[in-house]
């Protein structure tokens, strides 16, 4: 049994993990502000925190053996509309958290992702998502601390957002289902993206957290296959019979999203398990 933390705890992927660790019995404190997290999502025997992680040093006294670093701002499109917002969560903020985590060595798994295969200058996200890599790897390097980062490629399932700007596609479009609504596909709709299923998610970051393996750049979760946007449009089409229109182009997406390594799965034993179309068919 250890003591965690779980910045951004009542969010989508925070609450996912937070389910999976209470089935060891783990000690588990959330960090969260809700800007983007539900409080309809707390768990039984969590001990939830409201605040914000550049306050972390004052919420919460670090006697913890694990952290895992998930609050942030996590859409390209909102990022545009306040940067200085996006680097004070997703930089300043991860500084906030390695400083603490610093005080007793604990072990940090920070939630990168698959955009820094990108050129980080296309939108504010890509870029200050890329900088809180480059402080872990500081921090790692430099002051001795265990670190892992893991990058997460367009997640979905059980607790996405499926309403606002913090929507992710495939929630989003359950979003438009659920009101009747028309899908509205950005650009041609041939723009490539790996889906991966947040269970699938949630046992890498485990099985990183829980390890001694260690990785030089970071652990890639990916399913290692991908969908254009208008071929997951034909899924919910062939489920929900549901209209679609085009929309013009949004500045800071990229054309294709793909898995680059295979580390988790040859060195962890980690394996997706789970498929997009399988999980549109059952909602």
């Amino acid at each position: 049994m250890s003591k965690i933390l779980v910045t951004g705890g009542a969010g989508f992927v925070g609450t996912n993990l937070i389910i999976e660790l209470l089935k060891s019995n783990h000690v588990i404190v959330s960090i969260d502000n809700y800007s983007i997290g539900n409080k309809e999502n707390h768990q039984s025997g969590v001990n939830y925190i409201n605040g914000d992680i550049d306050e972390i040093e004052n919420l919460v006294k670090n006697d913890f053996d694990f952290c895992f670093h998930l609050a942030g701002l996590s859409r390209i499109q909102p990022s545009f509309e306040d940067p200085q917002n996006t680097f004070k969560v997703n930089t300043a903020g991860t500084l906030k958290v390695l400083n603490w985590a610093r005080t007793n060595n604990t072990k940090v798994i920070y939630s990168g992702s698959s955009s820094k295969h990108h050129d980080p200058t296309i939108s504010p996200y890509a870029m200050f998502k890329y900088l809180g890599e480059e402080i872990c790897k500081l921090y790692k390097i430099t002051y001795g601390m265990n670190i892992e980062i893991v990058r997460f490629y367009n997640v979905y399932g059980p607790f996405e957002i499926k309403y606002g700007k913090w929507a992710a596609v495939i929630g989003l479009w359950r979003g438009i289902v659920e009101k009747k609504g028309i899908i509205k596909i950005v650009g041609d709709g041939e723009q490539r993206r790996d889906f991966t299923h947040v269970n699938d998610i949630v046992d890498g970051l485990i099985k990183i957290a829980f390890s001694n393996e260690t990785h030089d750049d970071a652990w890639e979760l990916g399913s290692g296959e991908n969908f254009s946007l208008n071929e997951v449009y034909q899924f919910f089409k062939t489920k929900y019979n549901i209209e679609k229109k085009y929309i013009n182009e949004q500045k800071g997406n990229y054309r294709e999203t793909l898995r680059e390594n295979d580390d988790a799965i040859k060195i962890l034993g980690w394996k997706p398990k789970f498929k997009l179309q399988d999980y549109i068919d059952n909602l």
